[in-house]
């Protein structure tokens, strides 16, 4: 049996529905109570003195939350928390109490079987340990140290992270850890992302120790599994410094992958890139897409991105940099209609949240690759079958080659395979504007950035951007952006520097 459950929330429904989620699940349970407000939850609990309690942390009145936590701390049941209120005040409030679970309403019954799950599995481990690993028998210290900097006790702990690639399978590598015979351990603390283990500052082969759990995990579960092993021994850092550390080297399992064990006590500052593709990059990349040549965008992206070395550049820079391919790859796209297919649409969704949320880099690159290699494939296809879209095509020929101070729109019409009188008339038609208004516009969004963010003179940026002179290239900045080129730089940087004294 997995002891007595205590299920108190004020909504009638939910209580009812909490308790026959856990009927109907393969946990054996001895007996479940409910409780529908504090006074009425206290009397059972003192009464009954459960193993589980399941307690809608909002029902907890601020003059009962002192005699809440007290009842918590002498019984030390396994407890989970449910709240309306997706706040850090109550995430920290179940930090505090060390909940092994917080589920916000209105939750799923998936996230329900998990959280029971997770604490009958709990209550075994407490049944069964003798204590040596408990999650409760560390009374000298709590959560608070490892997310407050302040200097706690006098013993220098050696910080230890574990972390599965599947949030899924958390839970289940906290049991894993709990019940591994783990020599000079003072506590497994679970997170939200990851479990931190904190050892004995005189503990040695802390890394073999690691080496053998992930060993372990590897022959027992299929998640991959990364550790990060902070081998500082400095005493002037603090529980909360060297866990904000660990955090930050976990970081790079984005470059590095999982199933290792990374041991470092320092890891450098991220290095600045530029996020967005420069015109001749723009260029290189119009080239590869008309050209469908797969290889070449391979070793582009493969050298661009898989040959990285420490210290890496920032991982949140890297994924805007891989959006800014990914524009070009929608621009060619559209180019083909093949936006306006179901299939791909779904296909560059999936690509676009691969690059914003995959955990390791590599993946993301081998998902471009397999991407555009179905793109040229459906672009074919459009080829054999229908026109693509001339205007489109131009559009982005244009985006290619502005730098060239003599691009004509016979230049142009030439490269889409069309008339220049006929193809002025079908831009006009699509954008509304004259070919050199486009090209104007063109030009001068380059210009912006390149006053924005370089230190570029004002006759460089006009010979980068089509204009062989320089006062010619002013006065067409300035009818189209109301500033000259120099108002507009200082402009942008008054606005900035009073944006960072104000922050």
């Amino acid at each position: 049996m997995d002891g007595k459950w205590l299920i108190a929330d004020r909504d009638l429904n939910e209580r009812e529905g909490l308790k026959w989620l856990l009927k109907s699940s393969a946990i054996s349970v001895e007996n479940i109570f409910l409780a529908g407000d504090y006074q009425e939850f206290v009397v059972l609990f003192e009464r009954e003195s459960p193993d589980v309690v399941l307690l809608e942390l909002d029902m907890v009145g601020q003059n009962d939350w002192s005699s809440f936590r007290d009842l918590m701390q002498i019984y030390s049941p396994v407890l989970l928390l449910t709240s309306a209120e997706a706040t850090f005040e109550k995430a920290r409030l179940a930090i505090d109490m060390q909940a092994l679970d917080l589920m916000i309403k209105p939750f799923s019954t998936a996230k329900v079987k998990s959280a029971f799950q997770k604490a009958a599995r709990q209550l075994r481990l407490k049944s069964n340990s003798t204590g040596t690993n408990s999650l409760n028998s560390y009374k000298d210290l709590s959560y608070e140290a490892l997310f407050m900097d302040q200097s706690y006790g006098t013993e220098n702990y050696h910080i230890v992270a574990f972390q599965t690639e599947s949030s899924e399978a958390l839970a289940t590598l906290q049991a894993f850890l709990t019940e591994f015979s783990f020599k000079d351990l003072h506590g497994v603390f679970p997170l939200s992302d990851m479990v931190i283990l904190l050892f004995s500052q005189h503990c040695q082969h802390i890394k073999e120790q690691c080496q053998k759990a992930m060993r372990r995990w590897e022959e027992e579960f299929s998640d991959p599994l990364a550790i990060v092993i902070h081998s500082g021994c400095s005493t002037e850092l603090s529980l909360n410094q060297k866990y904000l550390q660990t955090r930050k080297m976990l970081e790079l399992t984005y470059y590095k992958g999982y199933q290792q064990v990374m041991e470092s006590e320092y890891i450098a500052e991220w290095v600045h890139i530029d996020p967005f593709l420069t015109p001749p990059e723009q260029r290189t990349w119009v080239d590869m897409l008309t050209n469908m040549d797969i290889e070449k965008i391979k070793k582009w992206l493969y050298d661009e991105f898989l040959q990285l070395n420490n210290p890496y550049p920032d991982p949140g820079l890297v994924r805007i940099r891989l959006t800014s391919i990914l524009a070009q790859v929608r621009r060619y796209m559209k180019t083909y209609k093949l936006d306006e297919d179901a299939s791909f649409e779904q296909e560059y969704r999936y690509i676009f949240n691969s690059i914003l949320y995959d955990t390791v880099l590599y993946r993301t690159v081998q998902n471009l690759v397999l991407f555009i290699q179905k793109i040229f494939h459906g672009a074919e296809t459009s080829i054999r079958n229908f026109m693509p879209d001339p205007i489109e095509r131009g559009i982005a020929y244009m985006e290619a080659n502005f730098w060239k101070n003599d691009l004509r729109l016979e230049d142009v019409a030439h490269y889409v395979d069309r008339n220049p009188s006929y193809f002025s008339h079908l831009l006009m038609s699509k954008t509304g504007s004259s070919f050199t208004d486009v090209l104007i516009r063109i030009r001068i969004k380059e210009a912006k950035r390149l006053l924005i963010e370089s230190n570029k003179p004002i006759k460089e940026i006009s010979t980068l951007t089509g204009y062989q002179n320089a006062n010619y290239f002013s006065r067409i900045f300035k009818e189209f952006v109301g500033l000259s080129p120099r108002e507009f730089r200082s402009k942008k940087v008054n606005i900035v520097n009073n944006e960072i004294g104000s922050g």
